[in-house]
Protein backbone atom coordinates (compact mmCIF):
# COMPACT_ATOMS: atom_id res chain seq x y z
CA UNK A 1 0.00 0.00 0.00
CA UNK A 2 1.42 3.78 -0.81
CA UNK A 3 1.73 5.97 1.62
CA UNK A 4 -0.60 8.62 1.15
CA UNK A 5 1.05 12.43 2.27
CA UNK A 6 -1.91 14.07 2.49
CA UNK A 7 -3.11 11.47 5.27
CA UNK A 8 -0.42 10.63 7.17
CA UNK A 9 1.09 12.52 10.08
CA UNK A 10 4.05 14.64 9.36
CA UNK A 11 5.64 17.44 10.49
CA UNK A 12 3.36 17.84 13.61
CA UNK A 13 6.66 17.88 15.89
CA UNK A 14 6.82 21.33 17.01
CA UNK A 15 10.08 21.30 18.70
CA UNK A 16 11.38 20.16 14.50
CA UNK A 17 10.30 23.64 13.90
CA UNK A 18 12.47 25.52 17.12
CA UNK A 19 15.68 27.04 16.25
CA UNK A 20 18.35 25.66 18.39
CA UNK A 21 21.91 26.98 19.31
CA UNK A 22 24.72 24.93 18.68
CA UNK A 23 27.70 26.36 20.94
CA UNK A 24 29.87 24.24 19.02
CA UNK A 25 29.36 26.26 16.00
CA UNK A 26 31.08 29.84 15.98
CA UNK A 27 28.82 31.05 13.08
CA UNK A 28 26.30 30.08 14.80
CA UNK A 29 27.02 31.86 18.33
CA UNK A 30 28.23 34.84 16.02
CA UNK A 31 24.70 34.78 14.63
CA UNK A 32 22.88 34.45 18.14
CA UNK A 33 25.01 36.93 20.05
CA UNK A 34 24.66 39.88 17.84
CA UNK A 35 20.70 38.81 17.31
CA UNK A 36 20.62 38.32 21.10
CA UNK A 37 22.94 41.80 21.84
CA UNK A 38 24.77 39.51 24.24
CA UNK A 39 28.64 38.53 24.80
CA UNK A 40 29.88 34.79 24.00
CA UNK A 41 30.08 34.49 27.71
CA UNK A 42 26.24 35.70 28.23
CA UNK A 43 25.10 33.22 25.73
CA UNK A 44 26.52 30.22 27.58
CA UNK A 45 25.32 31.10 30.26
CA UNK A 46 21.66 30.97 28.93
CA UNK A 47 22.14 28.12 27.47
CA UNK A 48 23.47 26.58 30.68
CA UNK A 49 20.37 27.96 32.77
CA UNK A 50 17.65 27.20 29.91
CA UNK A 51 19.11 25.05 27.33
CA UNK A 52 19.58 25.45 23.70
CA UNK A 53 16.20 26.50 22.29
CA UNK A 54 17.01 29.95 21.13
CA UNK A 55 13.49 31.32 22.35
CA UNK A 56 14.09 30.45 25.97
CA UNK A 57 17.24 31.70 25.52
CA UNK A 58 16.11 35.19 23.93
CA UNK A 59 13.13 35.24 26.80
CA UNK A 60 16.30 34.31 29.72
CA UNK A 61 18.17 36.79 28.79
CA UNK A 62 15.27 39.26 28.44
CA UNK A 63 14.44 38.83 32.03
CA UNK A 64 18.33 39.23 33.17
CA UNK A 65 18.40 42.45 31.61
CA UNK A 66 14.47 43.79 32.35
CA UNK A 67 13.57 45.57 35.56
CA UNK A 68 10.71 44.59 37.25
CA UNK A 69 8.20 47.18 38.81
CA UNK A 70 9.17 46.46 41.79
CA UNK A 71 12.91 47.57 40.66
CA UNK A 72 11.13 50.85 39.51
CA UNK A 73 9.14 51.43 42.68
CA UNK A 74 13.04 50.85 44.90
CA UNK A 75 14.79 53.06 42.63
CA UNK A 76 12.12 55.80 43.44
CA UNK A 77 12.33 55.94 46.48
Amino acid sequence: MANNPTTTTQGNDASAATPRIDRGDAGQVARWTREFDVTEAQLAEAIAAVGDKAADVELYLKGSRSATNADKVDDAS
